[in-house]
């Protein structure tokens, strides 16, 4: 899955009518629908405020389709079809997810038809997505390491030589390191730290989330 790098705003005219794609990322339908609201009471004096989004889930786990996956659009006032569906398009073709697209369009007194209209809010946010950027979103596991405070520096250096993502370090009677390993290399992630050290250390396998890469 891929994701927008950031949050941004884009804008073309088309025949004297302004269209502004505001871009955000979002996990959940309500983030989404809020952010929505807030471009519409933003721009309250402009023709139309149409949308689109796809989230994937809470947190960013499981795939748009999946569990608490899901994807709307809106044409707000525009004939149907003609804005919502085409943006949401976009979306879909770009394998986009955890994401929210407004186009704001302000009327420059030139009728487009329903196939200018259509290739207008594609273009407004295929383009937005272009100045943006995309960011690939990669499954990874989740594992809890607990280790003595002898030992916890020197593994976890080693864990970040060799390059693994430590989300976190906890002192208590014990030193808890979480790391987030792709998803692809988490058998391979076992026999290493067992390398390391010395098998006294295993793993806790927590749940599955969605990383940037």
């Amino acid at each position: 899955m891929d994701v927008i790098a950031a949050a941004g705003v884009h804008e073309i005219e088309i025949q004297r009518s302004r269209f502004v794609c505001s871009l955000e990322r979002v996990t959940t339908d309500e983030a989404a629908t809020a952010f929505i609201a807030g471009i519409r009471k933003e721009n309250w004096s402009a023709s139309h405020n149409c949308s689109a989004f796809r989230v994937s889930g809470v947190g960013g786990v499981g795939g748009v389709g999946g569990v608490g996956g899901s994807q709307r659009s809106s044409d707000d006032g525009e004939p149907a079809g003609t804005a919502g569906v085409p943006m949401l398009e976009v979306l879909v073709r770009r394998g986009l997810t955890d994401v929210v697209a407004v186009v704001t369009r302000y009327f420059g007194g030139t009728k487009l038809g329903a196939g200018g209209l259509v290739r207008a809010y594609g273009r407004a946010v295929s383009e937005a997505i272009d100045a943006v950027g995309v960011l690939h979103r990669v499954r990874f596991a989740t594992f809890e390491i607990s280790a003595g405070h002898a030992d916890a520096g020197r593994l976890e250096n080693a864990l970040r030589a060799a390059g693994h993502r430590i989300a976190g370090v906890g002192y208590d009677s014990r030193v808890n390191i979480t790391v987030h390993v792709p998803e692809t290399a988490a058998e391979s992630f076992g026999h290493w730290l067992a390398e390391q050290t010395g098998g006294t250390v295993t793993p806790t396998r927590g749940p599955d989330i969605d990383l940037d890469s």
